[in-house]
């Protein structure tokens, strides 16, 4: 365990220049009203972010400070000792109050307020400061959350700033805590934890992905209207996926190629690599899966091609058929007309027809409907209209 650091001072003993304009302004003090027993005292106003702050010695809580003043007083108090400081959505006098106390980079401070950062790892002089991106596998609605974890890595003190829901770090703490021989290696340790509990974080959510691709699998076979709709969703988050979890590659394996130069504890360089590990796996899984996606949906798209087209040659089918039956109607239809039209001439009641006297005129009138009828059939039936 390092020697906690002096806090930097100018020549005349005051804070530096930035620390000073980091420091929030001090609240107005309300004036006292007066009562029985005279002035009231202003009461301090608690920092309600504060999930769990703990002061540690040789991997031993020592000390639960309830607030930070609490926690910057009791830390200065023991030089050999460690604080862990876990926040969630701070406010910005908040940071600004870690970042006066600790020393922390003012840009770091910046990313940590604003939030909304990809995976990264930075160094400030001997603090690292580690953004990650948590995700959680929601069963009810079959979708991916992400959440965003800020750390602050010290000689003395680990500060967590998280936005959203996840992850939750009271099981790295438990879990560190009834580990005293790993945690009493320091910053480095809980960083470690904190990083396994991430990447350990993300096993569930593959195996909830793997479980949507293989339906989607299905349902595009089963020609669902809805499915291009989940593939377009979940290629979506998987790009989010993607960007949380492809960066932290880079960042295990740069922390990998400083053990020598930092002095980094040959077991913790053991935990490390295999976080390394199961990272790597775990990118390739969401690669994996981005391709599959893409596959799919390319998949789908040239099934829903080939219905289209077969319900179109079946409309076609269908209007060739309607036509061939309309052909037939209306050739007999032609074929009936003549008969009536012939037998209508000869129905009109005038008294001068010329063949009303004629002795063939039956016959005759019978012959010409024959006639016409046989000549429209064999028309039509060389056009193949019957």
């Amino acid at each position: 365990m390092s020697e906690r650091r002096a806090r930097p001072v100018s020549k005349h003993g005051k804070k530096s220049v930035w620390r000073r304009g980091a420091q929030p302004p001090a609240p107005p003090h309300p004036a006292p009203h007066p009562g029985p027993a005279g002035p009231a005292a202003a009461e301090p106003v608690e920092l309600h972010s504060v999930v769990n702050s703990a002061l540690y010695r040789d991997g031993i809580r020592v000390s639960t400070p309830t607030g930070l003043a609490e926690t910057y007083r009791e830390l200065r108090e023991q030089p050999s000792g460690m604080a862990w400081i876990g926040l969630a959505r701070p406010t910005e006098s908040e940071l600004l109050s870690l970042a006066a106390e600790f020393d922390l980079h003012p840009l770091a401070v910046e990313d940590a307020m604003e939030a909304h950062q990809r995976p990264k790892l930075e160094r400030y002089g001997d603090t690292l400061f580690v953004v990650l991106r948590a995700a959680r596998y929601l069963d009810a609605v079959e979708e991916v959350d992400f959440g965003e974890l800020h750390v602050f890595v010290g000689p003395d003190f680990v500060i967590t700033v998280r936005h959203g829901a996840a992850p939750g770090l009271s099981g790295v703490r438990s879990r560190m805590e009834a580990t005293p021989d790993l945690l009493k290696l320091g910053p480095e340790a809980v960083l470690y934890a904190i990083l396994d509990a991430v990447v350990d974080g993300y096993a569930p959510v593959v195996a909830g992905v793997q479980n949507d691709v293989d339906e989607i699998e299905t349902e595009v076979f089963r020609g669902d209207p809805d499915v291009s709709r989940r593939i377009y969703e979940l290629s979506r988050e998987m790009v989010e996926f993607q960007r949380a979890t492809r960066p932290l590659v880079g960042m295990l394996h740069g922390l990998i190629a400083g053990f020598s130069k930092y002095g980094t504890d040959d077991e913790l360089q053991r935990y490390l690599r295999d976080v390394a590990d199961h990272v790597t796996h775990i990118s390739e899984r969401v690669d994996g899966f981005r391709q599959a996606l893409s596959d799919i949906l390319t998949v789908n798209a040239t099934l829903v091609s080939q219905q289209q087209n077969t319900e179109m040659r079946a409309l076609a089918e269908a209007g060739f058929e309607q036509n061939e039956e309309v052909k037939k109607i209306s050739s007999w239809a032609a074929i009936l007309f003549a008969p009536t039209l012939v037998g209508t001439i000869y129905g009109m009641n005038f008294q001068h027809m010329p063949e009303l006297s004629w002795r063939f005129g039956y016959p005759f009138a019978i012959g010409l409907m024959a006639i016409v009828c046989v000549t429209l059939y064999l028309v039509f039936k060389k056009r193949d209209w019957l």
